[in-house]
């Protein structure tokens, strides 16, 4: 069991290798709602097949570069993503966008939960004819989560063993499904689909891409086991690599499975349409696979947002900070299945929300990570006035208020469910890319605000 938290790992336990970092990334892409995006590209966005291929290869290119780009301030520092991150931001000033990141996590957690206990669901109901109740979706709910609780509790290695196996069961398990497709599908009115605006093509590749970088600030959790020396070009090709290889045939089956069948666009069950669309020897041993990749999505998330809980300054073990967010993703998870209505609408909406909140984190800390930050482990494990990551008053300004700054501009082109922004009619807010603006102007207002980090020692990226 993993006993380590925020502390920094000593060079003598760097042992892993940058190999690990494919499952771990495949893994994390995982999910079978990724079926239910491919199907809107077709179904609302009107894109044809060859579209929605280039908007799953590029979504997918582009948030996990940040992702792998990311982790190589694991390997500088050893410690956790938001453990560096009070480096940039200082030890208060860090607290701000650790909460939020600490909340958005929360939500990202619970769609993934609610999404496993549908799966569960639907394979009882195909295997059993076990219809869906309130008390069984409840206690399907508790199911994964506890699940996932138990790998990201024990730590690293067990997240390492289990992304490894669950990666190639799933990768088998895709594999069937797309041979089935191939052979059942009717290709004619699949490709002669006509193609659809470039406009919706970027709206598109702008939602997608939103979801994937909301693992940007815990690629440091997953790499700062990689010895210094470990290769940042291997790094970054690792991550993207497990993405693309991911979310590309996801998403492309669903865009072919929605030709047939439009209603996996709308379904409030994104997980039992599987059942109707491909046959119960392929659908039920699908779905038990997909069930184990989304109890990994939760447990890598939940590992992640442990780390987060104790830079908050919440006296606990890194066991049971996971603990807190398992309870909250149960309490949570059940309001969604139980109370809310349009989980759909609620999922798309979660994902333009989130994008924007870890946007403007990402642009201050990838480019003090690009002019080559070096990380003091005592200084960032020093939360008193005698750290060096103290500045003024506990916060370092420029970084603090460029993220601010960003989280405001971004939120004014979101166009949402629960949200509307000012700009939300502009042409970024039509194309979904509110969380790239944001990127930007964290980027370009900490850039033009931060001067050299005090003294500290660079190194190229």
């Amino acid at each position: 069991m993993e006993n380590r938290g925020l502390d920094p790992v000593p060079d003598e336990e760097r042992t892993g290798r940058v190999r690990t970092l494919f499952p771990t990334w495949v893994t994390a892409n995982m999910t079978v709602l990724l079926l239910t995006v491919g199907a809107g590209l077709t179904v609302f966005n009107g894109l044809n097949l060859w579209q929605v291929l280039a908007v799953a290869v590029t979504a997918p290119l582009l948030a996990f570069s940040l992702v792998g780009l990311v982790s190589i301030a694991g390997k500088r520092g050893g410690a956790p993503g938001m453990a560096l991150s009070r480096a940039v931001f200082g030890q208060r000033g860090n607290l701000l966008p650790g909460a939020l990141l600490w909340v958005a996590r929360w939500g990202w957690e619970t769609v993934n939960a609610v999404t496993g206990a549908f799966a569960l669901l639907a394979v009882l109901d195909l295997m059993l004819g076990v219809r869906r109740t309130s008390t069984l979706a409840l206690a399907a709910l508790a199911a994964f989560v506890a699940a996932g609780f138990l790998v990201s509790g024990i730590g690293i290695r067990a997240l390492r063993v289990c992304c490894g196996a669950s990666a190639y069961l799933f990768g088998g398990a895709s594999a069937v499904v797309l041979v089935h497709l191939a052979v059942t599908t009717p290709w004619r009115a699949v490709l002669d689909r006509p193609a659809g605006p470039a406009a919706l093509m970027v709206a598109g590749a702008g939602t997608l891409a939103a979801g994937g970088i909301s693992w940007v600030p815990s690629a440091p959790d997953f790499a700062r086991y990689l010895p210094r020396t470990a290769s940042a070009k291997a790094m970054v090709g690792a991550t993207v690599g497990g993405a693309v290889v991911t979310v590309g045939p996801m998403v492309a089956m669903g865009a072919v499975m929605a030709v047939g069948a439009p209603g996996l666009a709308v379904t409030e069950d994104p997980v039992a349409f599987i059942g109707e669309l491909l046959p119960a020897w392929i659908s039920v041993p699908y779905l038990l696979i997909a069930v184990v990749g989304m109890v990994m999505i939760n447990a890598m998330s939940m590992y992640s947002a442990g780390f987060t809980a104790q830079t908050l300054g919440f006296p606990v073990s890194r066991g049971w900070a996971v603990g807190v967010n398992a309870l909250i993703s149960v309490l949570l998870g059940g309001w969604l299945l139980v109370v809310a209505t349009g989980f759909l609408d609620a999922f798309l909406t979660f994902l333009a929300l989130l994008g924007v909140t870890f946007s403007a984190w990402i642009g201050v800390f990838g480019v003090d990570l690009l002019r080559g930050r070096v990380y003091d482990a005592e200084a960032l494990m020093d939360t008193t006035a005698s750290s060096a990551y103290w500045y003024t008053a506990g916060f370092r300004l420029s970084a603090v208020v460029s993220w601010a700054a960003a989280l405001v501009v971004g939120l004014l082109f979101v166009r949402a469910q629960w949200l509307t922004g000012p700009l939300a009619a502009t042409w970024i807010g039509r194309n979904g890319l509110g969380w790239a603006s944001s990127a930007l102007v964290a980027a370009g207002l900490y850039a033009v605000l931060s001067g050299p980090v005090g003294g500290e020692r660079r190194v190229s990226p």
